[in-house]
């Protein structure tokens, strides 16, 4: 028996609900198609809204042939079977299903072909490209995000289908509301379930009871190939950041339902460095044991150590000065503005009669002594600015004024 989701799918751009920003009147899909000039794509967005869809209604529209391959499951052998069998003088568009997952030797004997125009590729994924596809692939594409799906567009696809069901009015305005809510933007989770009702529930007087005893709410999850998860991990940054220790434990609650304690554990530690920095030190070694013993206890124990270290770090007094330090000495490479290392603290030594003796600070008073380390052409170039709203920076502002008042006196 052939799907719902499937025998259901749009077969003309204006078919498809929503996605205005590509297919609307003044969309670039919409534009390629008029003018029959289709570049390579790659469309990415949440599972179910419709990505594969929009690719073979391109293909229909432009009435090209067309060919699908699964990077996941498909062989070399199979992309060189289609290559084979282009067409002359006729669009030959390749769907190409997770492109995220194409291997590279694939990659390697596709991608002169996609220069050349024998085929047109247009690549399907949930996660986002910018993180997951090879370079090389990404700029011989363009890439287009497809939203997510809301819930008026929702609910125009549950009542086309439900008329062509014949069952508009045996479903009532509550249980559409159920089933759109539960689908969360998913429009071939949404036909599925309708199905389900279709096969399982007589088609007179249903009920939303009967529906909820076969279509459950799924639990909370957060799939961490998504945008969305990485919105969740910046939502938690933010949080600390601006010291909302509410807001902080309720991201990471959200994190916490995807498992994966690692992507987790990374962000921490950029938050820790780039956010609390010399403001507070010594939370470092204390993230790193929170972090340790959520690994150790994995989940659903992890989330006691994570909770704690979160209050910990949300409420912290914060300072970026390190961040912005390291910073600046970076965008001074990138500009080639380094000069040659001072000869005294090289790690030879030179018959010139001219070089200076290195001086060894532990050798002298309150073990510094005044000598050049940086290069000639940046000797006064200052990086680090203390940040006074803390405690510790204040101490360290103290000594960097001192070093700097005796330099002056020398």
């Amino acid at each position: 028996m052939i799907p719902l989701a499937y025998s259901l799918r749009p077969n003309k751009l204006n078919e498809i609900i929503g996605q205005d920003h590509l297919i609307g009147a003044n969309g670039p899909i919409t534009k390629m198609i008029q003018y029959n000039r289709l570049s390579s794509l790659i469309l990415y967005g949440d599972p179910g809204i419709g990505k594969t869809t929009l690719a073979f209604v391109i293909a229909n529209e432009l009435d090209a042939k067309y060919s699908v391959f699964s990077a996941a499951t498909d062989n070399k052998a199979l992309l060189k079977g289609i290559i084979e069998n282009a067409t002359e003088n006729k669009q030959n568009i390749l769907i190409i299903d997770e492109i995220h997952r194409m291997k590279k030797d694939i990659q390697d004997y596709l991608l002169p072909f996609v220069e050349n125009g024998t085929v047109t590729i247009i690549g399907l994924t949930t996660i986002n490209p910018y993180h997951s596809v090879n370079p090389a692939v990404r700029s011989r594409t363009i890439i287009y995000k497809l939203n997510p799906l809301n819930k008026e567009n929702m609910l125009i696809i549950l009542n086309n289908t439900l008329k062509k069901l014949e069952l508009f009015t045996q479903v009532n305005q509550e249980i559409k509301e159920y089933l759109v809510s539960i689908s969360n933007g998913d429009v071939r989770n949404l036909l599925n379930s309708l199905e389900l009702i279709y096969n399982l529930l007589e088609k007179e007087n249903i009920t939303l009871d009967e529906v909820k005893t076969i279509i459950m709410k799924p639990s909370a999850s957060l799939d961490k190939s998504g945008d969305n998860y990485y919105d969740t991990l910046s939502g938690l940054q933010k949080s600390i950041r601006g010291s909302d220790v509410d807001a902080s434990l309720h991201y990471l609650a959200r994190l916490l339902f995807s498992e994966d304690l690692k992507p987790l554990i990374r962000r921490l530690y950029a938050i820790m460095y780039e956010d609390i920095g010399l403001a507070n030190p010594s939370l470092g070694p204390r993230l790193r044991a929170a972090c340790d013993a959520a690994l150790e206890l994995g989940m659903p124990e992890a989330r006691l150590p994570f909770g704690e270290i979160i209050i910990e770090m949300a409420l912290s007094p914060k300072s970026n000065s390190s961040y912005l330090a390291i910073d600046k000495a970076l965008k001074d490479i990138e500009e080639g503005k380094t000069g040659t290392l001072p000869l005294h603290l090289k790690n030879t030594y030179s018959f010139d009669s001219t070089q200076k003796k290195y001086l060894y600070p532990h050798d002298y008073p309150g073990n510094w002594v005044n000598q050049q380390y940086l290069p000639d052409v940046i000797k006064t170039r200052k990086y680090y600015e203390p940040q006074l709203t803390n405690k510790y920076e204040k101490a360290l502002k103290e000594r960097l004024e001192a070093i700097n008042n005796a330099k002056e006196t020398k």
